[in-house]
């Protein structure tokens, strides 16, 4: 008997998308930390937003904690790329704990920014999502008076009056146009706000959003495969919404998805988050090509070769 063909998909492939140079400085220090001092190595915080890496770490003998008390004496410690606050640090140091600091260097550009303006007597408006722990790392660098969250544009009319200096950072994922209208808000509410030296979004968020715009236009679905936690992979799903895609979701890995719904859909679209493996989006690729016939289009926007050096302390 003769099998059906199987229709035809167009599949618009967004690049960049996946690991950064944070996350892939991150997952890299757990492992070089695993093979120098052997099993078990703490991590405060999952050390990137996605469940398939976190896994696969403990399965090499990460231990994933949220408290400091919980880390075992003699054992070290790394700090997840979000970051943390300065009063983890001084606890792990208190324990005298080996601390190893995988945090984005991006973030710690934020978290230095921070510092500076509060040392000058400066407060700080910070844009972000409250309790995202870079949005907490960050806020925990400095005395609470001299720091306040703002997350819509519509937090920045009921803030007080204020005098002295003001100035503002974000949050590293953000969406761009959500920081744009966030930045346009204060600087309406308070004409004298200072900018950071450089707008604080990463260049892989910008990077990931724009190729999201690029591939967006027209798509029947748009899918980007990432973790319910990851900020930047929210994002995302709001950009495609936003850059004309019909619909627009996000999914753990193949097995999430059903693929009987893409039924009727000619064109899909799809990104993964900074912290979601390559091979999530390989996987889906493969599942789908048993389902139909699929025609693989790369929508690339910019090219990255940026690579972050390893800890100090495990260089070498």
């Amino acid at each position: 008997m003769t099998m059906p063909l199987k229709s035809s998909l167009r599949v618009r492939l967004a690049s960049p998308r996946g690991f950064c140079a944070g996350v892939e400085r991150a997952i890299r220090t757990v492992e070089d930390a695993l093979a120098r001092f052997g099993a078990p190595v703490f991590v405060r915080h999952e050390i990137v937003h996605n469940r398939h890496v976190v896994e696969r770490l403990a399965a090499m003998g990460a231990v994933f904690v949220e408290n400091i008390a919980d880390v075992d004496a003699g054992r070290p410690v790394i700090i997840s790329a979000h970051g943390a606050p300065a009063a983890v640090l001084d606890s792990a140091n208190a324990r005298g704990l080996q601390t190893i600091d995988a945090t984005c260097p991006l973030v710690h550009k934020v978290h230095a920014q921070t510092r500076r303006y509060a040392d000058r007597g400066v407060h700080v408006y910070l844009i972000g999502h409250k309790g995202h722990p870079e949005v907490v790392g960050t806020m925990g660098q400095v005395a609470p008076e001299t720091v306040t969250l703002v997350e819509r544009p519509g937090d920045v009319d009921l803030l007080p009056d204020r005098d002295g200096p003001k100035a503002y950072v974000t949050q590293t994922t953000l969406s761009v146009e959500d920081a744009r209208d966030m930045i346009a808000a204060l600087k309406k509410r308070f004409p004298d706000i200072v900018a950071p030296n450089k707008q604080d979004i990463c260049y892989a968020t910008t990077n990931r959003q724009d190729a999201v715009k690029a591939s967006a236009p027209g798509a029947d679905l748009f899918l980007v495969i990432g973790s319910d936690t990851s900020s930047n992979s929210l994002r995302l799903v709001e950009t495609a919404l936003r850059a004309g895609a019909a619909q627009a979701e996000l999914i753990e890995d193949a097995s999430a998805f059903h693929f009987e719904r893409l039924e009727g859909v000619s064109t899909l679209a799809l990104s993964a988050g900074a912290s979601a493996p390559e091979e999530l989006v390989e996987a889906f690729l493969t599942e789908l090509a048993t389902k139909r016939t699929i025609v693989v289009e790369t929508v690339e926007t910019a090219q990255e070769d940026i690579v972050f050096n390893s800890p100090l302390k495990l260089a070498g």
